[in-house]
């Protein structure tokens, strides 16, 4: 039996393709991803001097098409980041999304995939500042499924840890340094027995999960902490809210009190990784009964209708990759 298991295993490994053998943008030209190396001196490698977009493409299997998720808004959140960052003369909206939509399709992914652009500081220099240095970008593409669970409902638990504040490192800005804060949130998370984290703000508001934008239900209003409580400006949240006034349901952006998670209808947690994931539980207690509950099924049902392309009411959403036959 041992011996069957190891030989199917080694036949599904065989199925698929090396990862470094996948079809990149680095540095001026398409390059298997095993050949995009970068010098151990960069600046952004040494510092985190980088910023990046997660952008999903979802494959629909009857229309035989990959549906990319919301290129050019990553790309527009991607140069504002840049500007924070002090780099300019990036590439337009325009052709950075072309560049994202090529590398989807030199894959030729017929699964759900994840696409990486990153924008980072490339001189090979010691010294921590900004100014002066020379950027560059790439951008992958791989596949991928779930990062967390997005039906049964998961388990969260309040860090120590805060969310970094906008007078520290901007929390609007996907810095690649930053998210050593979300890895500690996550860490303690599930070091302590869950499987994400409620991260807190510096004056004890509810900001996000460690890498997720937060939802709440109360009397059936659908509630998220405004964009001014240090959360990242997500573009799923930004979608949600827009699912939400079309399925009729009000929602209201405000501070959330820890406790206000106790004793809400309903929590999830969303963001192009998370996708939609509901809460079970926040710290031990049960949201509402601790079963997932029915905006969260109704969102997140509608949610993935409209990301492979299935809703004539959300197609601007989404850009098909592949060429009709």
């Amino acid at each position: 039996m041992v011996t069957e298991n190891a030989a199917v295993a080694a036949a599904n490994a065989a199925d698929k393709p090396d990862q470094d053998s996948f079809v990149c943008y680095f540095e001026g030209g398409y390059v298997p991803l095993g050949d995009a190396r970068i010098s151990i001196m960069t600046h952004a490698f040494l510092y985190g001097t980088g910023v990046f977009e997660g952008i999903r493409a979802y494959w629909n299997p009857e229309q035989k098409q990959l549906y990319a998720l919301r290129v050019q808004e990553h790309i527009v959140r991607l140069r504002n980041s840049c500007k924070i960052m002090l780099m300019a003369d990036v590439p337009s909206v325009e052709d950075f999304s072309n560049i994202v939509l090529e590398v989807l399709r030199r894959n030729n992914f017929r699964e759900d995939a994840y696409c990486r652009p990153s924008v980072y500081k490339s001189t090979k220099a010691i010294g921590v500042r900004l100014h002066g240095l020379s950027h560059d970008f790439y951008v992958l593409g791989v596949p991928f499924g779930d990062y967390i669970d997005t039906e049964k409902g998961i388990a969260v638990g309040t860090v120590s840890w805060r969310r970094v504040s906008d007078t520290a490192i901007p929390a609007r800005s996907k810095i690649t340094g930053s998210y050593v804060n979300p890895a500690f949130s996550k860490t303690e998370a599930m070091l302590n027995g869950f499987e994400e984290a409620i991260v807190l703000t510096q004056d004890g508001h509810v900001a996000e999960g460690s890498a997720e934008n937060l939802f709440m239900v109360r009397d059936g209003v659908l509630i998220t902490p405004a964009v001014s409580d240090e959360i990242l400006e997500g573009i799923t949240r930004a979608g949600i809210i827009e699912l939400a006034e079309h399925l009729g349901i009000k929602v209201k952006e405000r501070s959330i009190d820890r406790t206000e998670l106790y004793i809400a209808d309903e929590v999830f947690l969303c963001g192009t990784g998370a996708q939609i994931s509901p809460v079970s539980s926040v710290d031990h207690r049960p949201v509402g009964d601790g079963r997932v509950g029915p905006v969260a099924r109704l969102i997140g049902k509608t949610y993935f209708d409209a990301v492979r392309g299935r809703l004539p009411e959300f197609r601007h959403w989404v850009t098909p990759v592949y060429k009709s036959e």
